[in-house]
């Protein structure tokens, strides 16, 4: 009698069949994960940004606030940037970063003025927003902030406009 091992073709295709199951049951959840870890980094991004520009107002601005990441971005002499440079991209975890118009536009400091040549002028305001690249795959809410320092969401991922217009503040 010959002896013979190993697993019949009836058997492996249990084993793949069961292991197809575990991971469709997997993935929706590993998704959700990485949406509400890209969420997060979208509120961090948010919250750097307005304590950047609390600092540069204090020290770089005269009292105004820059109007760019990239303004946020330049060191001034002998001193270090306001943001990480990954924020100065405009995209960080799956979500877009971006400064837009404040509702408060009064000129506080000349961009010559301002300790670290900035781009444009410092002014009595600004208005940072964030939203995912992708509505439902890289995120699912936007975010926004301005000179007030409170952080708006939207549920659907859409815009928050500078006037905070159909966002509610994040809990």
């Amino acid at each position: 009698m010959t002896k013979s091992e190993g697993f019949t073709l009836i058997e492996l295709l249990i084993v793949v069949a069961i292991i197809g199951i575990i991971a469709a049951i997997a993935v929706p959840g590993l998704l959700k994960a990485r949406q509400s870890a890209n969420e997060a980094s979208a509120i961090g991004a948010v919250r750097a940004v307005y304590s950047a520009e609390a600092a540069y107002s204090a020290s770089c601005g005269g009292g105004g606030y820059a109007q760019t990441l990239v303004d946020l971005g330049k060191a001034p002499p002998g001193g270090a940037p306001f943001i990480s440079p990954d924020l100065t991209v405009g995209t960080k975890s799956g979500y877009l970063v971006a400064m837009g118009a404040p509702t408060v536009t009064t000129v506080v400091t000349l961009a010559a003025d301002t300790c670290n040549t900035a781009a444009a002028d410092a002014l009595a305001g600004f208005y940072i927003h964030t939203e995912p690249i992708f509505v439902g795959g890289t995120g699912q809410r936007s975010f926004a902030t301005d000179n007030r320092g409170t952080i708006y969401e939207r549920a659907d991922g859409a815009v928050i406009d500078n006037a905070m217009s159909g966002a509610t503040v994040l809990k």
